[in-house]
């Protein structure tokens, strides 16, 4: 007899925990935007970013050098929130060369704290 399933309950984007692949298309689904950041037009507008400000973060004064999931790959990071915005998602005054790890730890804490209420 096959083990039991453990049921989970529902997150509120009703999505396994784990399952990141259906996670990722509900993303896109709710926010279809997400599909700018494949586009040829962005990654030219990123590769000029980081060559503008010299692959160094323009938050920590560290200098880019990794690749992929480095800690210290660099990440053209959007100063305001676009949230979908076309003239702030493809402003160059708008972005700005940051780690992933300030993108991934501090930049992510601060919109948080903004979405919740509490400032940044």
């Amino acid at each position: 007899m096959p083990p039991a399933q453990r049921i989970l309950p529902a997150s509120r984007l009703d999505h396994v925990p784990g399952d990141d692949r259906a996670r990722e298309a509900r993303r896109r689904i709710m926010s279809p935007w997400r599909a700018w950041y494949s586009t040829e037009r962005w990654q030219r507008l990123r590769d000029l970013v980081f060559a503008r400000d010299g692959y160094v973060c323009q938050q920590t004064g560290t200098l880019c050098s990794g690749t992929g999931n480095d800690w210290n790959a660099p990440v053209a990071d959007h100063k305001i929130r676009h949230d979908g915005d076309p003239d702030l998602f493809w402003d160059l005054d708008n972005l700005q060369t940051v780690t992933k790890r300030w993108h991934d730890t501090t930049k992510q804490r601060i919109e948080r704290a903004e979405r919740d209420g509490r400032g940044g």
